[in-house]
């Protein structure tokens, strides 16, 4: 992204160490929120020297979802190596490396604990600032890693396995919520529809496999709220699947799963759309692990052509949480607020709104 005429570059004190944050301010970014052990180091603001991102999916697999405990240790276990490859990968000695940033929240209070007492403990030893980052704030600053044409405002639709909400972007730092679910996330819903019908995890995109071979047209599942609000609801149609699976055991899974896609891609696109006409958005920006789903991507795409306006789909790669977008994030942080106080603690249940 290409600074403006009123982003000078500015000074930062987060330690005895004086940070001039411009285009050449390199970050380390931490991502311990969930079940990724991530670590990169992105220059600038934008440009990503390396990233680095261990899965836990096989560890969390028999369990048919995350479990906090088994996160954490992994994390413990793997963090401190992500962070030595991260920087060899990016070719730049410790020593210029000019800030710390991590994930503070939301997420699961042991997975963040970790990744925050790294970062700051790395801070201190280098003498350099150290950024909370909202976790959701970096879901929209991927954006900006992969498309820096973006303008504001935008509408961001961030979509994954714990939250579901439509976020206005009026500018760097400046958001406001238009909407969220008030149940199950889209994801959340992914994964108990994908369980229930026994095929796998993670959920979401075992649907999205098994779902190619199905009729999405076959069941009429309900889309709670379509036309109410911009808030979502998807308990309603997890359950409306059960009971029809139970109600006719005989179903092809495929048609099940389409139609279930189906009815949560129509209603996360319909209210997308809605909130970029309502607040004159100039483009349409896609986040979160959901984001890889091939359905959503291709009508939230199509939806963007219709209506005129720029629609911005994340590489799947960046669906998934990755440390590149915190250490964006955390660019974008140090330059507008200066370092985060080294006594902020992880919170677990953190608001856009509330960021420290």
């Amino acid at each position: 992204m290409t600074m403006s005429a009123d982003a000078a570059p500015t000074a930062s004190v987060g330690s005895s160490k004086v940070v001039l944050v411009d285009s050449s301010t390199v970050v380390l970014g931490i991502e311990t929120s969930c079940d990724e052990t991530a670590a990169a180091l992105v220059m600038g603001g934008d440009d990503v020297l390396s990233s680095v991102v261990s899965t836990q999916v096989d560890l969390h697999a028999q369990y048919g979802g995350v479990v906090p405990e088994i996160a954490s240790r992994a994390h413990l276990e793997l963090l401190n190596p992500i962070i030595a490859r991260a920087i060899v990968e990016a070719g730049v000695p410790e020593q210029r490396i000019d800030a710390v940033a991590c994930t503070v929240g939301p997420g699961l209070i042991g997975a963040l604990l970790v990744g925050v007492s790294a970062a700051k403990a790395l801070a201190l030893v280098w003498d350099v600032p150290f950024i909370g980052v909202n976790h959701h704030e970096a879901h929209l600053y991927s954006a900006f890693l992969e498309d820096p044409t973006l303008e504001f405002p935008l509408v961001a639709l961030i979509v994954s396995g714990g939250h579901t909400m439509l976020i206005e972007m009026q500018g760097h730092g400046r958001y406001r919520l238009l909407g969220r679910t008030i149940d199950d996330a889209a994801g959340e819903a992914f994964d108990k529809v994908a369980r229930f019908l026994d095929l796998g995890y993670p959920g979401g995109p075992a649907i999205d496999r098994v779902a190619l071979h199905g009729d999405p047209e076959a069941i009429r599942f309900p889309r709670a709220m379509l036309h109410d609000g911009l808030d979502f609801s998807f308990s309603g149609v997890k359950t409306s699947v059960i009971n029809h699976v139970r109600k006719h055991p005989d179903v092809s899974a495929a048609d099940v799963a389409a139609s279930f896609q189906a009815a949560v891609v129509d209603v996360l696109v319909a209210k997308a759309r809605r909130a970029a006409d309502q607040v004159g958005a100039k483009g349409l920006v896609l986040g979160g692990g959901v984001a890889a789903n091939s359905l959503l991507r291709e009508q939230f795409l199509a939806a963007c052509v219709d209506d005129g306006r720029h629609g911005f789909l994340p590489s799947r790669a960046m669906c998934t949480d990755n440390a590149a977008m915190i250490a964006s994030a955390g660019w974008h942080r140090l330059r507008s607020d200066g370092p985060t106080p080294l006594d902020a603690g992880a919170v677990p249940n953190l608001r856009l709104d509330f960021l420290p």
